[in-house]
């Protein structure tokens, strides 16, 4: 249980370099706003024994939604059989263009506002009203990313439920790593400055000639740029889109600080970035291996030391997220969970399994891991806490949860194009080849063309 658990955390935070519904992945939004409209006629087969069974398509990760559960509910809704199709955007986007969706689908909280404004998923408000197991009442609030309200996410219908979540900015840090290099523990409830957390990488980073024995600092640049500078956007007071979402300007001074940050960070060298990556493109196993002091992770990193010495588990402990300004901000990048596409054929059997994945044997698998939070308060008291470093990360992570905060998401410009933008030019600006000041321009000037052009599609 505890690989596939790993796999399918792995595959959650793959959200952050590609994006499963990409503004103009499709010819034209008309297409799919129309193939939301077909007939929502069931689809129906007829068993030996002469009783109809719903066919139910499920598009998900094979690694968290196993064999045994699809079993279990066949099981328990015998009426209902499961057509299982690995996760695939490609194919995703071509059978809502077709207008034959999967009934169930996998997707992010963090990111939903294209989907959602393009009408291609369900409004669940009806069904939670309904359901006597899932309850708005119940739901943490990462499940708000999943709302929209015609205009904005946050507010409105939910149109998705995430299964499970973590707080992405806090920090995994080994406690050995700092007591060798002479530096005090962070503190388990008060965060540290980005600028402070940067000098103490210096200190913790360790070469031998050019190559690098220890890092000091990992941020998991191969996933993810847009979610952690926004995040310091915020804790700066600052704003990534303007009122209505259309337009972003990154020549902000709060912008400009954080990607000067990453960029003194990459010149810095205290961890790996797109120019000197690291070979498995993830901080795990290096961090695991004594050779990264610092990973910037969220709660689910844990269970990947379920497994681990005793030496490495006493000396691994969790941290609250670095701060850029004066206002905590400690968001999710991802919540990755499912929903049901508005053009399903069997929407009433896709809730049921919506009802089972959230909150029955899966829900309370994932909250007993420990790979991740759970997405419904009445399962956090199922999060582990037998190892000391489990307790302390618990700890912390209820002190943390009160500084939650949803990251803009803009329906007219996806994740993976911000990243794609923002690499290209904080790499140019870390071998000046550029300024910073040049390098927000640019920033600007691209993201503002994408956030037009995903406008007019949308339109």
């Amino acid at each position: 249980m505890l690989d596939s658990m790993r796999n399918s955390v792995m595959n959650r935070r793959r959200f952050l370099t590609s994006s499963a519904l990409t503004v103009g992945s499709i010819a034209g939004a008309g297409t799919l706003l129309q193939a939301c409209n077909t007939s929502s006629t069931p689809t129906t087969t007829t068993s030996s024994g002469g009783a109809s069974v719903t066919k139910l398509t499920v598009m998900y990760a094979s690694g968290e939604f196993t064999k045994d559960y699809i079993a279990e509910f066949e099981k328990l809704n015998p009426d209902i059989k499961i057509t299982f199709i690995e996760n695939d955007p490609t194919r995703l986007n071509a059978m809502l263009a077709a207008g034959t969706p999967p009934d169930f689908v996998r997707g992010s909280a963090v990111g939903s506002a294209n989907g959602n404004a393009r009408g291609l998923a369900l409004n669940l408000d009806p069904y939670l009203a309904k359901s006597t197991v899932l309850k708005k009442e119940d739901l943490l609030g990462i499940n708000d990313s999943f709302r929209w309200d015609g205009t904005k996410s946050g507010s409105g219908p939910y149109y998705g439920i995430a299964k499970d979540w973590s707080q992405d900015a806090t920090l995994w840090y080994n406690g050995a790593l700092f007591d060798k290099a002479g530096i005090p523990h962070l503190s388990a409830t008060d965060p540290i400055s980005y600028d402070q957390l940067l000098e103490i990488s210096k200190k913790l980073t360790t070469k031998q000639g050019n190559t690098t024995q220890v890092y000091g600092f990992g941020v998991e640049w191969a996933w993810n740029l847009w979610a952690p500078i926004a995040t310091m956007l915020l804790q700066q007071g600052g704003s990534m889109y303007n009122a209505d979402l259309t337009q972003t300007d990154m020549t902000t001074p709060e912008a400009k600080k954080a990607i000067q940050w990453y960029v003194d960070f990459a010149q810095a060298g205290v961890g790996p970035t797109s120019l000197n990556p690291l070979p498995d493109g993830s901080d795990e196993s290096t961090f695991a291996a004594n050779r990264m002091a610092i990973s910037q992770d969220g709660f689910w990193y844990g269970g990947n030391f379920v497994k681990s010495s005793a030496d490495f588990q006493t000396a691994v402990r969790m941290a609250p997220a670095p701060i850029m300004g004066s206002k905590r901000v400690s968001p999710s990048y991802a919540g990755q969970g499912a929903w049901i596409p508005a053009a399903s054929k069997n929407k009433d059997a896709a809730w049921k399994l919506m009802e089972y994945f959230m909150t029955g044997t899966p829900a309370h698998d994932r909250a007993k891991s420990g790979w991740g939070l759970p997405s419904l308060k009445s399962l956090m008291s199922e999060v582990p806490q037998d190892l000391p470093y489990q307790k302390a990360a618990y700890q912390t992570t209820q002190n943390e949860l009160t500084y939650v905060g949803l990251l803009p998401d803009s329906p007219y410009v996806t994740v993976a194009s911000w990243n794609t933008i923002l690499d290209k030019y904080i790499q140019q600006a870390i071998k000046k080849q550029i300024t910073v000041d040049a390098a927000s321009q640019q920033i600007t000037t691209e993201v503002n063309a994408a956030l037009k052009q995903g406008k007019q599609q949308l339109s």
